[in-house]
């Protein structure tokens, strides 16, 4: 077991929250942007990005951590970022200069509920993590008190 464990496993957790935060606050700058991407001479709505993190079973970081798996898949690790394949939102204003011939502009699938939702996630998920290095550290700076 490495003594360090703790610490890699909640560092990489803190830069995974944190790249949550990020693509959520790339979710709400964007929420009206409608022209985002050219896609077949069109131009497309911004689509709301989505991280998903990988996981790992129960036994899996059981046999790391009895030396029998892979170290490496320690920690959090971020498998992805994905465009939500949400449908846009059709919204009724004719003088958008984005506006179909009936008046609609589609605009991003972004829901600010769920956005603020995810940050707050995201945001608890960082703190918690924090309060983890914070608590490893202390142990690790009682044990050098235990050996003076």
């Amino acid at each position: 077991m490495n003594l360090f464990n703790g610490f890699n496993t909640s560092a990489s957790a803190l830069t995974a929250n944190r790249l949550r935060m990020d693509v959520v606050s790339s979710n709400i700058a964007n929420a009206e942007t409608t022209r985002s991407e050219l896609v077949d001479g069109e131009w497309q709505p911004y689509k709301r990005k989505v991280v998903e993190l990988q996981k790992h079973s129960f036994e899996s970081q059981l046999q790391s951590a009895m030396g029998k798996g892979n170290a490496a898949s320690e920690g959090v690790k971020v498998a992805t970022i994905k465009e939500d394949q949400a449908p846009t939102k059709p919204v009724y204003n004719p003088t958008h200069p984005d506006a179909n011939e009936e008046g609609y502009v589609e605009m991003p699938n972004v829901d600010m509920v769920k956005e603020m939702v995810d940050m707050m996630s995201a945001s608890r998920s960082y703190e918690a993590n924090v309060t983890a290095l914070n608590a490893t550290k202390s142990m690790y700076m009682k044990a050098l008190e235990l050996g003076k």
